[in-house]
């Protein structure tokens, strides 16, 4: 076999397991983190991760099949290894980077959630009462 398709197919080996490996750990552990974000909603942060998940696949896998040619060949096992670790290196950036987008979107989602939920009164207004209304918080009225 030549040692380019050996290099093709170790590297689509190791950049599947890793896209699926992400994947399945940012989905696992970001549930959690969607549920905050979505207010408790548990049935939301479960529809919006398995669609970050498929998206995630979809634009990793696309990726990692885009970036398989290798335009020099692969002559010897030193190119071999040199070829494998700048297209492992490429993909894992690109899995690092999503990621790290993700988590920006996230957070400024949960941020806003935050800042709406900070400016809502814990209990509705209940009317208003004017300078002349009597009761225990009412200020002392001068000369009584």
């Amino acid at each position: 076999m030549d040692l380019t398709v050996l290099a093709y197919v170790i590297y689509l080996l190791i950049s599947v397991a890793l896209t699926v490996w992400v994947a399945r750990t940012l989905s696992h552990n970001g549930k959690v983190f969607l549920a905050d974000v979505l207010q408790g909603n548990e049935k939301l942060a479960e529809a919006v991760n398995h669609l970050l998940v498929v998206g995630f696949y979809l634009v990793n896998l696309g990726f990692v099949t885009l970036y398989l040619k290798n335009a020099d060949g692969v002559a010897d096992a030193r190119q071999l290894f040199e070829a494998l670790s700048v297209k492992i290196g490429v993909v894992l950036l690109i899995l690092g980077g999503m990621h790290l987008s993700n988590v920006y979107v996230l957070s400024r989602i949960r941020r806003r959630g935050l800042m709406e939920r900070e400016q809502t009164p814990p209990v509705p207004p209940q009317g208003w009462a004017g300078p002349g209304a009597q009761g225990p918080w009412a200020a002392p009225v001068a000369g009584k």
